[in-house]
């Protein structure tokens, strides 16, 4: 399975698709109009670990909300981002068995070599 979660508003997702040159055989998802269900948000979890590592800690409602001064747990995690997409930390690709969270420059280039070899 190749997939990619984004945000199709999000200039940071647009560089990191165009920069990967993201096959056609790669599914894209864009979830603001398609939102992340909890079948394929658990389906992350399982293979990033935890909840935690799929959490944006740079949303704007995590500011909003205080939410640093709280002490989340999983199921808060999990909850947050299934309640709001920019609770999920972008663009999460899963491919081949793999996944890959967020815009770093080790991690696209990690994507880059899954995908290009």
């Amino acid at each position: 399975m190749k997939k990619v979660y984004h945000l199709s508003t999000c200039d940071t997702c647009k560089r990191i698709l165009k920069e990967v040159n993201l096959p056609d055989d790669v599914e894209q998802q864009d979830i603001k109009t398609e939102p992340i269900t909890s079948t394929q948000l658990e389906e992350m979890q399982s293979l990033s670990g935890n909840y935690e590592s799929l959490f944006s800690k740079r949303a704007q409602l995590y500011r909003k909300r205080d939410l640093k001064n709280k002490d989340l747990k999983e199921e808060d995690y999990k909850s947050l981002i299934l309640e709001h997409y920019t609770f999920l930390k972008r663009p999460v690709f899963m491919l081949d068995g793999k996944i890959f969270i967020g815009n770093s420059k080790k991690t696209v280039e990690a994507v880059k070599q899954q995908l290009h070899g």
